[in-house]
């Protein structure tokens, strides 16, 4: 398993201008990021239901499902199937509460966390046997206040603290693009903030 490349990265979020700068899209963030430093573009993509990018050079697919966070599975499920990308092919990057802003986690398979996204791609893939990259939000410190705060913009602190973590996972991408997911993970899940000087 470690040794497979991944085919497809999604990013997870709502679409939509009014939802663009929330915390609930931090997924989108990072395909966005990707997407630049691959020298690709997205386009529109019904079939998919979302915005679709293909590095043919990088032999990736980058996806951001535009169907919702709560449906996304239906967007993910489309282009996995048509391009016959296996689950364990895949790394969907979003959004995570019990991580604080700044910290990153990168992992194969395991729980949802309650995520929606996760949920509904589960539900589509049949397996939870996927990589996640879990950008850290923080948390509200109450649950009833979880919602709320997902599709609120970060303050200026923590928005500075996931750029610098998105920063980070975009520099360990050729590590994920290669299938040495365990350099990738050490990398990734060390709690540095800032790393130190070698």
């Amino acid at each position: 398993m470690s040794q497979l490349v991944p085919k497809l990265v999604v990013g997870l979020g709502n679409p939509g201008a009014e939802y663009s700068e929330t915390r609930h899209n931090a997924g989108f963030w990072f395909c966005e990021r990707l997407a630049r430093e691959l020298g690709v573009s997205f386009s529109k993509e019904a079939r998919f239901h979302g915005f679709a990018a293909n590095a043919r050079n990088d032999g990736v697919w980058l996806l951001m499902p535009q169907t919702f966070m709560n449906r996304s599975g239906q967007s993910v499920a489309a282009l996995a199937r048509f391009y016959r990308i296996e689950p364990a092919e895949i790394l969907v990057v979003h959004d995570e509460l019990d991580i604080p802003p700044g910290q990153l986690r990168l992992k194969f398979g395991g729980g949802l966390g309650g995520h929606n996204g996760l949920k509904d791609i589960t539900a589509h893939l049949g397996t939870q046997d996927f990589w996640r990259l879990r950008i850290g939000i923080g948390h509200p410190g109450d649950r009833n206040e979880v919602v709320n705060f997902v599709l609120k913009r970060p303050g200026r602190a923590e928005s500075d603290l996931i750029d610098e973590s998105l920063d980070r996972a975009l520099s360990a991408w050729p590590l994920m693009a290669r299938g040495d997911w365990n350099a990738a993970t050490q990398r990734l899940n060390t709690r540095v903030v800032p790393k130190p000087a070698r």
